[in-house]
């Protein structure tokens, strides 16, 4: 087999793409106020950045908590979610702080029609491994999240984001298989044109 043939068969075994690992959050009200929305939560790469990106409706203009609680139990509504999900056990803090809780998202906010667009990228939370938000909570608050910045006794606990307005758990959309192998690889394009130019190659001799 030539020198060729030999670096194609390497690059056929060594060219893989991650596998996108998909998430989905429904939003429901957690008391009067018809808070509701969708989510969808996406981690492209192993231990990279997670996109969330959607809607939220109901809401007041302006600004409004937004976090990942530590418990995906919706029994009692959003009050048995629990508190934001905080594994290394530090004060509340803003999304670019280096000390924060990893559920600890900042705010969304709405326009005057109550309606938010969320498009957030964060470095913190996961899909996988300790810091992976599957089968939490998404909550949105009723009032600005003062970023563990403010006066109130509330501020390095829950940035004094007020009430919990509508919440939903955060669900598996992407095939299982993929979630259980623990891995993201496999073959793309690009491994299957080496592929068939190393066939050619071995039929032809080009």
């Amino acid at each position: 087999m030539s020198r060729m043939v030999a670096l194609l068969l390497l690059a056929v075994s060594t060219v893989v793409t991650a596998e996108e690992l998909v998430a989905i959050v429904t939003l429901k009200p957690h008391d009067v106020r018809n808070v509701t929305g969708n989510l969808k939560i996406v981690q492209s790469v192993p231990n990279g950045p997670v996109t969330i990106t959607g809607t939220v409706h109901g809401l007041t203009e302006g600004l409004h908590g937004f976090h990942v609680h530590e418990k995906g139990d919706l029994s009692d509504g959003c009050t048995s979610t629990g508190a934001h999900f905080n594994p290394e056990n530090v004060t509340h803090g803003a999304p670019e702080d280096t000390v924060r809780h990893v559920g600890d998202l900042g705010n969304i906010q709405a326009n005057s029609d109550g309606e938010a667009t969320v498009n957030i990228t964060d470095n913190i939370i996961s899909l996988t491994g300790p810091h992976s938000i599957l089968g939490r909570s998404m909550v949105v608050h009723s009032d600005q999240d003062d970023l563990g910045k403010g006066n109130s006794s509330l501020s390095l606990t829950t940035g004094n984001a007020g009430s919990r307005w509508a919440c939903g758990v955060i669900g598996v959309e992407s095939p299982t298989d993929s979630w259980n192998s623990g891995s993201f690889t496999t073959p793309n394009l690009s491994t299957l044109v080496i592929f068939l130019l190393v066939v050619a190659y071995q039929h032809f001799k080009f």
